[in-house]
């Protein structure tokens, strides 16, 4: 992966808050200071992998003689017993990183897990699956890397990559005619980005619909007949987003609605880290 100075912020604050000023006492104390190791990182559950090169990262980034080499690239599938990573090199060294390098492979991988889940349920349809904006703050890059990662698709970024009109946007502006000349006068000046409505009834629909400059409509927390209905009102390269208390054993219904999108914001804000260990063989 490309450094950015957003990764090495985040690398940096989690080497800080691990080692403090003193450094890793119990590894400095107890073990020599020229044992060295082989170690291996290994999936104690089946799981979708991202970010092995930031944990190896990680580890060079406290120390650079350690040598580390990704077995399974972010992406992969890995079983239980797989080896993700096998690693050589100091053993304080390896110690001292094990923590910091696990943290970022287990949250990502716990992403990109539950993502593939969502991404198979709704296999065999038109629908791709969204993530959010409701992310880590600070980890917004790499938790949406883990996304497609495992098979999702990224939404807007952020609030500068998108315009996207909610609820709370369309409150102050309920005249269609002054709304649509907004939407014209943004489409001028932003020809390349795309526009997104929210809308909470088919009423919203009927009127969303009609209008010139709409990219996308997003169906927020309407019933699945509600969903069908609204997608049969569909007119030019308009497409439909459903969102709101989606889960897995929803999710594929509203797929067979007929939206070409469906935003889940548990795949970044309810993610479990997946279970993985480093063992170490002196």
């Amino acid at each position: 992966m490309k450094q950015n100075p957003t990764l090495d912020t985040l690398i940096e604050i989690a080497i800080s808050e691990d080692l403090g000023n003193l450094g890793d006492i119990t590894s400095n104390f107890f073990i020599d200071d020229i044992a060295v190791s082989k170690g291996t990182i290994i999936a104690k559950e089946r799981c979708i992998i991202s970010g092995p090169e930031i944990a190896e990262t990680v580890f060079k980034r406290i120390d650079p003689s350690i040598k580390v080499n990704v077995n399974l690239e972010s992406g992969s599938i890995a079983d239980q017993g797989d080896v993700i990573i096998n690693l050589s090199g100091n053993t304080r060294s390896i110690l001292s990183a094990e923590r910091i390098a696990l943290n970022f492979l287990q949250r990502l991988s716990g992403i990109a897990t539950i993502t593939k889940k969502y991404v198979e349920a709704v296999k065999g349809t038109n629908a791709k699956i969204l993530d959010t904006r409701k992310t880590t703050p600070g980890w917004r890059a790499l938790e949406k890397m883990a996304v497609k990662s495992g098979g999702g698709l990224n939404h807007r970024m952020g609030l500068f990559d998108m315009a996207m009109l909610k609820d709370n946007h369309l409150t102050n502006e309920s005249d269609p005619r002054s709304l649509q000349q907004k939407i014209n006068a943004f489409k001028k000046q932003y020809p390349k980005i795309r526009l997104e409505l929210e809308a909470d009834t088919l009423e919203q629909v009927n009127e969303f619909i009609k209008m010139e400059g709409v990219d996308v409509i997003l169906l927020d927390n309407m019933a699945l007949t509600e969903i069908s209905e609204a997608v049969s009102l569909r007119k030019g390269e308009i497409k439909f987003e459903a969102s709101g208390g989606i889960n897995l054993d929803t999710v594929v219904q509203y797929a067979e609605a007929g939206v070409d999108f469906i935003s889940v914001g548990a795949l970044t804000h309810s993610a479990v880290s997946v279970d993985l260990s480093l063992e170490l063989e002196t």
